[in-house]
């Protein structure tokens, strides 16, 4: 028997949520110089493209920068975490930390720990979902949707062209 996939958001809801977080994100940063979007490699990074675009777009002083990171999400320690920008050159500045999904908190926590050797002037975490299953003491500052799953349920998000959404498996 074939479960179907229940669609959690549309395409036209995600770029809603999108455009709504990036407003958030501007109100809460409207007085910096510089903001820099960092992206989990993958999806994260896909959203993070989006929320960039959205952020260029509405008429502000800040300079938008996008970045990406590159982490074992299983096994955060036994490779090196990778990332676009210098570690330096984040010093002093406002980084916000983008994903797709927040569940467990793994991730973000060890993409956080590796962004603070930068001596950042703040971070905050961004997700289009939030899962809100976790076993790392992290959460998120800008969130597109939190849904109460249980553990054998998965979601997923589809950024392909004319498929795209937010699914629950």
């Amino acid at each position: 028997m074939v479960k179907e996939r229940a669609i959690i958001l549309t395409s036209k809801q995600i770029e809603q949520t999108l455009t709504r977080i990036a407003h958030e994100i501007h109100e809460n940063h409207y007085k910096e110089k510089e903001l820099i979007l960092v992206g989990v490699a993958g999806r994260g990074s896909d959203v993070a493209k989006r929320l960039h675009q959205k952020l260029s777009a509405i008429n502000s002083e800040i300079s938008v920068r996008l970045e990406s990171i590159q982490l074992n999400k299983d096994k955060p320690l036994q490779e090196e975490i990778q990332c676009t920008a210098e570690i330096k050159s984040m010093k002093g500045k406002y980084v916000v930390l983008i994903d797709d999904v927040l569940n467990s908190g793994k991730t973000l926590i060890y993409a956080s720990r590796f962004l603070l050797d930068a001596d950042l002037k703040g971070l905050a975490i961004a997700t289009l979902i939030d899962r809100y299953h976790r076993k790392f003491p992290i959460r998120p500052d800008y969130v597109g949707l939190t849904l109460s799953t249980n553990l054998r349920e998965h979601v997923s998000v589809d950024f392909t062209k004319g498929k795209e959404a937010v699914y629950l498996d």
